[in-house]
């Protein structure tokens, strides 16, 4: 009967009874009973729940359809599956009414994921009777009407998440109940009343999400009583009153966003927990100066306070934050000086103090804190010249060909001694028009501060937003580093792939140096990893998307171009991210003419850069993406005997739960199987980026982990990571 359902459903082609139970998608127990289906990520076929008898499937307990292209709605049938413990219909097309009225049948359900879909009505009173349910996910779906009082008897659940839907009413008091949650959004709806108090009562919480709604009244000061809260986001309400000081007795806050309310209060009474690192206030009505504890915030990444009553002057102990990537305090009363000391380092990526009565220029790197290691130099020196000419020559072929075929897709503007070159850009562009869409490179189009130079928005005449590289002073001086400036860019900007930002030129004006590159609205992998807000963003999925579009890039870069290209700067500020989170290789123009650092051990050696560095490299931005935070502890930390019982699952990034998807699970693996290759000590032994980037491509054949996570070892993955890649 089993063997028929599963024939005629059509999703399998043809399948017998001899050798049901060997597709990877099957899971049979050993009578030879189908208990589990798992067809998560195979959009190859449209299906519909209805196509399968369920009820010829009476032990199955795992059914698992992540984006498998579901569509219509989900059946009665799906209630007569009373073994069931693992429902996940995440990320399909399924319209019609959150779950059939046999819901109440699934007593034995203990994770119900429908997230992700086109569901309406609202949440049924069914759901009291799933006493076991540890995971409820209903986001991103168009659930409409009040959260029922009876979830509050879900007394099991850790993890409730309604977020993205149309909920309104008021949050059940009831909710106090669930002492075992963990996280709780309920984020972008449109819930209306007071926070309760009874949520102090949730000790285990650590993340609460009710942003975006229509919340009224004031912060329970219950809140302190979370002690192992981590994350608190009640951004876009209408909250009012002040921030209550017991907020700042939490010792484990990392995440507080309370910005776009009506929160006032005398900023200097505010209390800090020192463990924050991201502090979102903006568009509120606080007033006084800034708190002197500011300076003392040495895990702070992300500041925001802009849009207040704020005055005085801006503490020169934030320059001495060390991880401090995001500051914005602009749209206030503060006045004085900029701190001199302020030197924006290389990390950061955002900064606006627009809108005040500060004093003063944003301070830049000088030229005197830049590194005078004699070996990097002599690597200049050496290397420079002869790339020059090379590329001077390819480029003088190019234009000579150009010419010749009458090529107009170089527009090219010379006024006045000022020279514009934009590849493939609809209009021509002068150096007057850089002036206009940076209102003259003002702080507030200032997105970025590096080791070369400043990075700024620019939107131009016909909406075209770019992100300008203007370089360093000092760099645009050297004549020599004139000539050869264009003749690399020249050549740069032939490059085309999907996963590597678009150059489209430069701009010379007196001596002036600008790059204009293509715009990427999420910013680096670096900054995503070091904020937890986006950090959770990136879910597995994108994740392993992103280690695999950069192996693509650089495989493009190694493999097809002619001649090859070597990064030797790839790092996570390197990857930036556009608004789907797909990944692009960026500044790998300026890395040829800047490079300033060591990547691969070989490189101070022999001071010439090869293809093997980048693989390098990789390694290492592979593992930060899936650990969250920089390897070079945990390789040190491998070297010694004592770490022989570190397991995989316990370096994975912590703000992600475990991924729960067999092949989700063996694609992370296989991430850091191939990432540990790539860190081998021998160059050779490195594997190249095209064979990393055809490893990574999905295959359909690729059977899922049937290892759990927590018991592969990194010292099995690092000696025996060629069998992982074979």
């Amino acid at each position: 009967m089993e063997v028929k359902a599963l024939l005629n459903s059509r999703w399998w082609g043809n399948i017998s009874s001899r050798y049901h139970c060997e597709f990877t998608t099957i899971t049979c127990n050993e009578a030879g009973s189908v208990i589990g289906i798992d067809l998560s990520h195979d959009q190859f076929l449209r299906k519909k729940l209805d196509d399968l008898n369920w009820s010829s499937l009476p032990n199955l307990q795992c059914l698992v359809f992540r984006y498998s292209n579901l569509t219509g709605v989900i059946p009665d049938e799906i209630g007569t599956l009373s073994s069931l413990t693992y429902l996940d219909l995440s990320y399909n097309n399924l319209i019609g009414s959150f779950l059939p009225i046999t819901l109440g049948n699934l007593t034995q359900l203990t994770h119900l994921d429908i997230s992700g879909n086109y569901i309406n009505g609202s949440i049924p009173t069914e759901l009291e009777t799933l006493k076991n349910l540890v995971v409820l996910d209903t986001s991103k779906n168009n659930l409409t009407g009040s959260i029922p009082s009876c979830i509050g008897q879900l007394t099991n659940l850790t993890s409730l998440h309604l977020y993205s839907n149309q909920l309104g009413g008021s949050i059940p008091l009831q909710i106090g109940s669930l002492m075992n949650l963990v996280e709780m959004n309920m984020g972008l709806n449109n819930l209306q009343g007071s926070i309760p108090p009874e949520i102090g009562n949730l000790a285990h919480l650590i993340l609460l999400d009710l942003s975006h709604n229509l919340l009224t009244g004031q912060i329970p000061s219950s809140l302190g009583q979370l002690m192992n809260l981590n994350s608190l986001y009640l951004s876009a309400n209408q909250i009012d009153g002040t921030i209550p000081p017991e907020l700042g007795d939490l010792p484990r806050l990392g995440d507080l966003d309370l910005s776009s309310n009506q929160l006032s209060g005398y900023m200097p009474n505010f209390q800090i927990t020192s463990a924050i690192q991201y502090l979102e206030l903006s568009q509120n009505q606080l007033s006084g100066t800034l708190p002197k504890k500011l300076e003392q915030l040495g895990y702070l990444k992300h500041l925001g306070l802009s849009n207040n009553y704020l005055s005085g002057t801006i503490p020169t102990g934030l320059a001495s934050l060390p991880r401090l990537v995001y500051l914005n305090l602009s749209h206030n009363d503060l006045s004085g000086e900029i701190p001199s000391g302020l030197h924006f380092s290389v990390w950061w990526r955002s900064v606006d103090l627009s809108h005040n009565a500060l004093e003063g220029q944003i301070p830049r790197r000088s030229q005197d804190a830049r590194p005078e290691n004699k070996a990097l130099m002599l690597n200049l020196l050496i290397c420079l010249p002869p790339i020059a000419i090379f590329l001077a020559l390819v480029v003088f072929m190019f234009f000579y060909w150009a010419k010749a075929k009458n090529n107009k897709s170089v527009q090219r503007v010379i006024k006045n001694g000022d020279m514009c070159s934009i590849w493939n850009y609809d209009g021509k562009i002068a150096y007057d028009d850089i002036i206009a869409a940076t209102n003259d490179f003002d702080i507030r189009h200032c997105i970025g501060t590096g080791g070369y130079g400043s990075v700024y928005r620019a939107q131009l005449p016909n909406g075209k937003v770019f992100a300008l590289k203007k370089l360093h002073r000092f760099e645009a001086e050297d004549p020599a580093f004139d000539k050869s400036f264009r003749n690399e860019v020249q050549m740069l900007t032939k490059v085309r792939h999907r996963n590597i930002v678009k150059l489209y030129g430069f701009c010379l004006h007196n001596r002036c140096m600008f790059l204009v590159y293509e715009y990427l609205e999420r910013g680096s992998l670096f900054y995503a990893l070091s904020i937890d807000a986006e950090a959770v963003k990136l879910e597995w999925t994108r994740r392993l998307n992103i280690a695999k579009e950069t192996a693509h890039a650089l495989s493009y870069m190694h493999h097809d171009c002619n001649p090859p290209i070597v990064h030797r700067d790839i790092t996570s500020t390197n990857i930036l991210l556009n608004s789907e989170f797909t990944a692009f290789v960026s500044d790998f123009g300026t890395a040829r003419m800047f490079s300033e650092c060591l990547f691969c051990a070989e490189l101070a050696y022999t001071m010439v850069a090869t293809e093997k560095c980048d693989v390098y490299s990789f390694g290492m931005v592979a593992l930060e993406t899936i650990m969250g935070r920089h390897p070079k502890e945990l390789l040190s930390l491998l070297a010694s005997t004592s770490a022989q019982n570190i397991m995989l699952n316990d370096v994975l990034d912590p703000r992600l739960l475990p991924p729960v998807d067999p092949l989700v699970a063996g694609n992370v693996v296989l991430v850091a199987a191939l990432a540990f290759a790539c860190l081998h000590s021998e160059p050779r032994s490195r594997p190249t980026m095209l064979h990393v980037s055809q490893k990574l491509l999905p295959h359909r054949n690729r059977r899922p982990l049937a290892t759990l996570l927590h018991s592969i070892s990194l010292c099995e993955l690092r000696n025996q990571e060629m069998d992982f890649i074979q």
